[in-house]
């Protein structure tokens, strides 16, 4: 399969410094250093980051159909404050539906610890993704 790899490294995600580290059928695992540019006012990382990082798995695990998938909605639970060091956001898609998949994902510090957690749904357009040149 091509690599998604460049369909998610925009400039925002660069700027915030998401990485891809896998992607493959309906399964996404990306990775952001939490920096002091991440922190807010309370020394952990911003809300705004954690979803980020995991809305972009969502986008990953959905896409690697290579189908375009937009979020219908997304919620998310913060469950421990992330403070500075690797965050990782494991996206699965529990249900592959033609039109709307469901998709988990969990994010979690370098100790393994779950920071939060996001349940998201998409739209699935029927147009294939085009995916030249990504190779």
């Amino acid at each position: 399969m091509k690599t998604l790899k460049m369909m998610i490294e925009d400039d925002f995600a660069t700027s915030m410094g998401i990485e891809v580290m896998t992607i493959c059928s309906g399964y996404a695992k990306l990775r952001m250093k939490v920096t002091e540019k991440h922190l807010n006012a309370g020394g952990v990382c911003h809300g705004g980051a954690i979803f980020t990082l995991a809305d972009l798995a969502f986008a990953a695990a959905v896409d690697s159909h290579l189908k375009l998938t937009l979020s219908l909605n997304a919620m998310i639970t913060y469950l421990k404050a992330a403070k500075p060091g690797y965050v990782y956001a494991e996206a699965v898609e529990v249900s592959n539906h033609e039109k709307i998949p469901y998709v988990e994902v969990s994010v979690r510090d370098e100790a393994g610890e779950l920071i939060a957690r996001l349940i998201s749904s998409g739209y699935r357009k029927r147009e294939d993704m085009d995916v030249s040149g990504l190779m």
